[in-house]
């Protein structure tokens, strides 16, 4: 199995309520895509960090295999969900893909 983690900073300037749309939709997008993407086996997104946290969003998604994982990154219904909800309102990613 493999784990596929990314932090993501939103972009400066967005109001908190903003800031919460945003969020709420990239998560909702996100986690739409389970049961469409072969190989994912489970996918979620935290939104509500604690103050301590630097980033906004944090994706947590589990797939069979490191195959699974190139095929995700390219499927069609992620690469929407990310072009839409997701990368025009980031200005940061830090992602880390380990094998348990």
């Amino acid at each position: 199995m493999v784990k596929h983690i990314i932090l993501w900073q939103l972009k400066d300037g967005y109001t908190p309520q903003e800031k919460e749309t945003i969020k709420t939709e990239a998560k909702e997008g996100l986690e739409g895509l389970q049961g469409k993407i072969p190989g994912l086996l489970a996918i979620k997104v935290h939104i509500h960090g604690l103050d301590t946290s630097n980033a906004d969003m944090m994706l947590d998604c589990s797939l069979e295999d490191e195959a699974s994982l190139h095929g995700y990154a390219v499927h069609p219904e992620h690469v929407k969900v990310a072009d839409s909800k997701v990368r025009p309102f980031t200005k940061a990613r830090v992602c880390m893909d380990y094998e348990i």
